[in-house]
C-alpha cells in the first residue's frame, strides 16, 4: 500500500468522521436556539412581524421531518429495540440532549456509518488494489463496519464526561452559594431557584438543571420527586449524596442549612483528595514521555559532540 493511498484513506474517513460530527452537532439540542425559535413565535402570534425562515431552516425541518420518519427503522436495525431506548434516553439526559428527535439522530448516525464507511473503504481498496489477499481485505471493512457502529456511543460518552465534569467543578460554587441563601431565610426551592438564576453566565449547564428542578417544584412535584429526578439527569455519586441527604433532612425536620455546610465541607475534602491524587499520579504518566521524547534528546545532545570527536580520532589513527 503507497502512501498516497493511506493518506486517501485517511482523509476519507476524516471527511466522513467531520461531516456525522457536524450533523449531530447541528441538529441536537441548542436551548438558545430553542428559546429564540419560541419568542419569534409568541412574537408571531401575537401581531408582531413574523421572521421569515430561510431556506436552510427550511431543509432543517423537513431533514428533521424525516429523521423522525425514518427514525423507528434504523433503531431497530441498531439494536435500538426492547429495553435500550430508556437506558439512552438516560444517558441524553446525562450528556444533556433533550430533543425528541436526539434518539433518532443517534440510530440513523450509527446506521449510516455502519453502512457506508465499510463501503468507502471497500471501494478506496479496490480502486487501490490492497491488499491482494481477500480475508484481509474483509477484515478491514469488517473492521470500519465496526468502528462506524461504536462512533456515535463513543461521541455519547465523550459528551456525558465532558459535561458530568463541568457539574463536577460547578457544584462546589453552587452549594455554598445554596447553603448562603438558605442562612438567609429563603426555602431550600427557592434557594435552588435563585443559585440556577444567578449561575446562569457563569455555569450555564449547572444552571439549566437547577432551572429545571425549580420548574418542577412550580409545577407541582414534591420537592423529593424533583430532586430524584436532578440527581437522575446529573448522574453523579456526589450529587446523589447531596440529594439523598436533603431528602432525609426534609424527613426528619433536620436543618438543611447544617446539612449543607457540613456537605460542602465533605465535598470540598473530596475534590482536594481528587486533586492530589492526579498530581500522585502525574510522574507516572510523565515517565514514558521523558523516556522516548525528552532522554534520547538529552542523549543527543550531550553524547554527539562527544561521539563525534572519537569517530574522527579514530579516522585519523586508522
Amino acid at each position: 500500500m503507497t502512501s498516497s493511498t493511506l493518506i486517501f484513506a485517511v482523509l476519507v474517513f476524516a471527511v466522513v468522521l467531520t461531516l456525522s460530527l457536524a450533523v449531530i452537532s447541528r441538529w441536537l439540542p441548542d436551548p438558545g436556539r430553542d428559546r429564540l425559535a419560541r419568542l419569534t413565535e409568541l412574537n408571531a402570534q401575537d401581531g408582531g412581524p413574523a421572521v421569515q425562515a430561510s431556506a436552510w431552516q427550511r431543509a432543517e425541518a423537513r431533514l428533521l421531518a424525516a429523521l423522525t420518519w425514518i427514525g423507528p427503522w434504523t433503531a431497530g436495525l441498531s439494536g435500538g429495540e426492547g429495553d435500550t431506548p430508556s437506558a439512552l434516553r438516560l444517558r441524553f439526559g446525562h450528556a444533556g440532549w433533550r430533543s425528541p428527535v436526539a434518539r433518532q439522530i443517534y440510530f440513523v448516525s450509527k446506521t449510516l456509518l455502519t453502512v457506508l464507511l465499510p463501503a468507502l473503504i471497500w471501494s478506496v481498496l479496490n480502486a487501490q488494489g490492497w491488499p491482494a489477499n481477500t480475508m484481509l481485505r474483509m477484515v478491514l471493512v469488517v473492521a470500519a463496519a465496526a468502528a462506524g457502529y461504536y462512533l456515535p456511543e463513543a461521541v455519547l460518552s465523550l459528551r456525558i464526561r465532558h459535561r458530568q465534569r463541568e457539574l463536577m467543578h460547578a457544584f462546589p460554587d453552587a452549594l455554598d452559594l445554596l447553603r448562603l441563601c438558605v442562612q438567609a431565610g429563603l426555602g431550600l426551592d427557592a434557594a435552588i431557584e435563585r443559585v440556577g438564576r444567578e449561575m446562569r453566565h457563569a455555569r450555564p449547564v449547572l444552571s439549566e438543571e437547577f432551572a429545571l428542578t425549580g420548574l418542577a417544584l412550580r409545577a407541582g412535584a414534591s420537592r423529593a420527586e424533583a430532586l430524584r429526578n436532578l440527581s437522575q439527569r446529573v448522574g453523579l455519586k456526589d450529587i446523589d449524596a447531596l440529594v439523598s441527604m436533603l431528602i432525609q433532612a426534609d424527613r426528619f425536620g433536620t436543618s438543611v442549612s447544617e446539612s449543607l455546610t457540613v456537605y460542602a465541607d465533605a465535598l470540598r475534602t473530596q475534590r482536594r483528595l481528587r486533586a492530589e491524587e492526579a498530581a500522585a499520579k502525574l510522574p507516572v504518566k510523565l515517565l514514558f514521555p521523558l523516556i522516548f521524547c525528552v532522554f534520547p534528546a538529552l542523549l543527543t545532545v550531550l553524547l554527539g559532540p562527544v561521539v563525534i570527536m572519537l569517530a574522527r580520532q579514530f579516522v585519523k589513527v586508522g
